[in-house]
């Protein structure tokens, strides 16, 4: 029993803890090319977010992690099969109501732990920063929390050799050989500005994918995941007791 998992742990041993810091990790339902699982921002988000608050807990850090949220924005994916979308709007009404329950109970502190590059949190953290001053609301992007260059040797945002290689290390038993795999190839808008990056418009994902992926993930592996995923919870452990430690009243130097 991990004491700071709340889906583990029970009344018995809370109803005495002062918790600092809640940890809500977010994930999505969505193809993952042709080799892995539906879920796989979901296992992801679990596992990191567990690994994370494990090492931070060891150091004396105060946290619980909540229960992920398996459903993410997924708004330019209609037309695949079974991709579950909910609206902003949809988040928005979820967090302000766990945000009302932490508010109450005097948990002051929340981190977002995203999964999913659909999911866009900063509006909404602002809407709801306005409503709950009391509350310190913060996000992590955990796929953009070290250098994965470092790690991979193909890069990508979907499927791609990164998540191919974490899956392969934490769920194995769900991915399908790499030779059933598709290749992630990305067919990129032709609009110089966008393309560019200095602006924007959604990925329809059907036509910029055939097989749902975005990345090779052909030279993936568990061992290169393992490497990662050390390097990234090392980081994130920190982070979280970092924040633990915040005093509220003087945040700015």
């Amino acid at each position: 029993m991990r004491h700071y998992i709340l889906e583990e742990t029970n009344w018995k041993h809370l109803k005495e803890r002062k918790i600092e810091l809640a940890i809500l990790p977010w994930g999505a339902t969505e193809a993952h090319n042709y080799h892995l699982p539906y879920s796989t921002d979901v296992i992801e988000s679990n596992y990191i977010s567990h690994e994370a608050a494990r090492k931070a807990y060891e150091k004396g850090a105060d946290i619980i992690v909540l229960p992920t949220v398996p459903f993410g924005v997924n708004t330019g994916q209609t037309d695949i099969l079974l991709d579950i979308n909910i609206y902003p709007s949809t988040q928005l009404a979820i967090l302000h109501d766990i945000i009302e329950v932490l508010n109450r109970q005097g948990i002051n502190k929340l981190l977002i732990l995203n999964s999913h590059g659909g999911n866009d949190f900063k509006p909404i953290l602002r809407e709801l920063g306005v409503k709950f001053p009391n509350m310190f609301l913060t996000l992590c992007n955990w796929y953009s929390t070290v250098n994965k260059e470092k790690y991979f040797d193909n890069s990508g945002d979907h499927a791609d050799e990164m998540e191919t290689s974490i899956m392969l290390n934490i769920a194995p038993e769900l991915v399908l050989p790499l030779n059933e795999s598709g290749f992630g190839i990305e067919k990129k808008i032709k609009i110089k500005g966008i393309k560019e990056g200095f602006a924007w418009t959604e990925r329809k994902w059907s036509k910029v994918t055939n097989d749902t992926g975005i990345g090779n993930p052909k030279k993936a592996s568990s061992e290169k995941g393992e490497i990662f995923l050390e390097d990234l919870t090392n980081q994130l452990s920190d982070l979280l007791i970092e924040i633990c430690n915040a005093d509220l009243n003087n945040l700015y130097e």
